[in-house]
């Protein structure tokens, strides 16, 4: 067996004859022909499925019962196949998550770059964070009202999976006696058994005390240990708050609120000398969309939110408010509900039985959205009786945002989904990442602005980066690594592309250069790549730069085959295999292998001809003119493709 030729005997996968041939390792392999002649029949559903057959049986039974099995192709023998990787020409089904950055690695150094180099700004002034002394964080407690109750807590686990079972434990022998566990204060020799897959935050309570001048020594030595064991940082949390989740604690502890009724988070490290709000030391997780320590809670990472569309919900504006111009309300309100919306148009300070075109905006924003925290007062008649009550108001968006999610007939959310559309988020205007994370920058720029930035003007901006010595030296190969793979994507043609872009809008071209630069970065040697018509849709000037990454792929010591019909793909190939003669059942063989010297002057090959120029595509010395106004769509409509309209015109014809 020759260890340097990939030998096929026999393959008969669909309409192939019998094929046989042996192809060359180490060079860039083109199959060309007709359509339907067997060139993806042999490169696809031989070669690389029985690569990938050889790869899970070589895995163990437990693994394989994972995997499930592959048919094997119908082929005699198989000698001397490498790993194979297939990189398809269709778009496959990626995760409404995914962005250009994650699928190709880019965003994943992006969010160690900005962890490690990145300078934190306090989300409400836009200032530095600076560090801050343990005797500042134990006068930053002192400030607190006198006669709070408080517990100090050092956060041990944030937003991680497991049962942490041996760390409870731990905790137990090191003498802490209680723990809040997602949000809830249990003993830790009675602590409940956390679920191995799901995400869970641990901080153990330290002190419970109570705020006043008295205890600043019992609290100093409190917040040292809290710091200690939690790595420089501290929660103070009010000691009769109410239970809350531990998506719910996450949420209070960003916003910062220093009251009673949420945890003050403060660290040694990091904390806004202004606002005296602390936030945790940045981690590669804090700008991670996909994970609850960096997503924004509005949207959950999505960047993005199916909610209800003003101009959706008020089909005709000439109409008043109770009419109800809102079509999702569909009756007129009863008593009850008219007088509270009645009590927000008085502490708002308009007429609610005008028109809705003729309202104010501050109006319409105050019925559909609310007033937020505002306290409102409302009064109800009964019986020539006037009560009056206070309370907020949430808007009816909300209130039919909840109808919504309480539904549990399809025909009801199916009603309520023609009024909604989908929005950017209004908590973090699409960036998918919460205040925090949208606050730490590397040369003035945030990481969701960065990755707004095309995959040019990120290259631009990381060649003129300035940074100090010390993150120079922490950021070096980081940088280098992103250089890298934005020049690959840069190679494949695809430097227009925005790294938040998502990946189900990409094109089963773009989709399949992505995954070419990928591979390029990943930098795999001995793997046979199948690639099918990469060429298509590309600008010469962009098909010359595919080429160029094709040969790279090659140079690094892999086997490339491209199933092409691009005559530049054929002459710079190494090796070119012809297939025919013609397509389907008069298809299957291999009419031709050899260079592209000796395809040109073999007689019997048709893509020889070709490139050999006996035979050529003439350009038409005369052309029939073109009416534009006969044209299908000329007048604007989109024209009948369906069933209905091919029946009709089968008809006239």
């Amino acid at each position: 067996m020759d260890p340097t030729t990939l030998i096929v005997r026999g393959a008969r996968e669909h309409n192939l004859r019998d094929v046989s041939l042996d192809l060359p390792h180490g060079r860039l392999i083109c199959f060309t022909g007709v359509s339907g002649s067997g060139k993806s029949s042999l490169a696809f559903d031989t070669l690389y499925a029985e690569g990938q057959r050889r790869y899970i049986e070589s895995l163990s039974a437990y693994a394989r019962q994972f995997l499930g099995t592959l048919s094997k192709p119908d082929v005699d023998q198989i000698t001397g196949l490498a790993p194979s990787v297939a990189i398809h020409q269709k778009s496959t089904g990626w995760n409404p998550r995914s962005t250009v950055g994650t699928v190709t690695g880019i965003y994943d150094f992006l969010r160690v770059l900005y962890a490690r180099a990145g300078r934190q700004h306090c989300p409400r002034c836009d200032q530095p964070i600076t560090a801050q002394t343990s005797e500042a964080i134990v006068g930053r407690i002192l400030t607190l009202p006198e006669g709070t109750s408080i517990v100090i807590l050092a956060p041990v686990v944030r937003g991680q999976k497991g049962e942490h079972v041996e760390l409870l434990a731990d905790l137990k022998r090191r003498g802490y006696v209680r723990a809040r566990i997602d949000g809830h204060i249990a003993r830790l020799d009675e602590a409940p058994r956390l679920g191995r897959h799901n995400r869970h935050d641990i901080e153990v309570v330290v002190d419970r005390l109570t705020v006043g001048p008295e205890i600043r020594t019992r609290l100093a030595e409190a917040v040292e240990s809290a710091l200690a064991l939690g790595d420089d940082t501290l929660i103070v949390a009010p000691a009769d708050a109410p239970r809350v989740s531990g998506r719910t604690a996450r949420r209070a502890r960003r916003d910062g609120d220093a009251g009673v009724r949420s945890d003050l988070v403060l660290s040694s490290r990091y904390a806004c000398a202004d606002c005296g709000i602390g936030l945790d030391a940045p981690g590669p997780q804090l700008f991670s969309f996909n994970s609850p320590v960096g997503m924004c809670m509005t949207c959950d990472g999505m960047g993005t939110t199916y909610t209800f569309d003003p101009e959706l919900l008020v089909p005709d504006p000439s109409l008043n408010f109770f009419a109800p111009c809102i079509a999702p309300m569909r009756h007129t309100p009863g008593r009850w509900r008219r007088h509270l919306y009645e009590g927000v148009a008085r502490h708002v300070g308009f007429d609610i039985h005008r028109p809705w075109n003729k309202l104010p905006a501050r109006a319409r924003d105050a019925l559909l959205y609310g007033t937020g925290d505002a306290h409102i007062t409302y009064e109800w008649r009964y019986r020539g009786t006037s009560y009056k009550h206070g309370g907020t108001f949430d808007g009816v968006i909300a209130e039919l945002g909840a109808k919504y999610r309480q539904a549990k007939a399809g025909f009801v959310r199916k009603y309520y989904e023609k009024f909604m559309r989908l929005r950017p988020c209004d908590t973090c205007r699409g960036s998918r990442l919460n205040d925090q994370a949208r606050a730490v920058r590397v040369g003035g720029e945030a990481i969701h602005s960065l990755c707004a930035m095309c995959v040019g003007d990120i290259r631009t901006f990381l060649d003129r980066l300035e940074l100090g010595p010390t993150e120079t030296i922490i950021a070096s190969q980081v940088l280098k690594e992103l250089r890298g793979r934005l020049g690959f994507l840069s190679d494949v043609g695809l430097d227009y592309l925005t790294l938040d872009r998502g990946a189900p809008t990409l094109s089963g071209g773009e989709s399949q250069r992505i995954r070419l630069a990928g591979q390029i970065g990943s930098g795999l040697v001995g793997v046979l790549y199948v690639l099918d018509e990469p060429s298509i849709g590309l600008h010469p000037r962009d098909n010359e730069r595919l080429l160029d990454s094709l040969c790279r792929l090659r140079d690094m010591g892999n086997t490339v085959i491209v199933v092409e019909h691009d005559e530049a793909t054929m002459r710079a190939a190494d090796w070119i295999v012809d297939f025919g003669p013609g397509p389907g059942v008069r298809g299957g063989h291999v009419v031709a292998t050899g260079t592209v010297g000796q395809i040109a002057r073999d007689t019997s090959s048709v893509t020889g001809d070709y490139l050999a120029g006996r035979r050529r595509i003439e350009v038409p010395a005369q052309r029939r003119p073109v009416d534009v106004r006969t044209m299908p769509g000329a007048d604007g409509r989109k024209k009948k493709t369906g069933r209905k309209g091919r029946s009709k015109r089968a008809e006239s014809a």
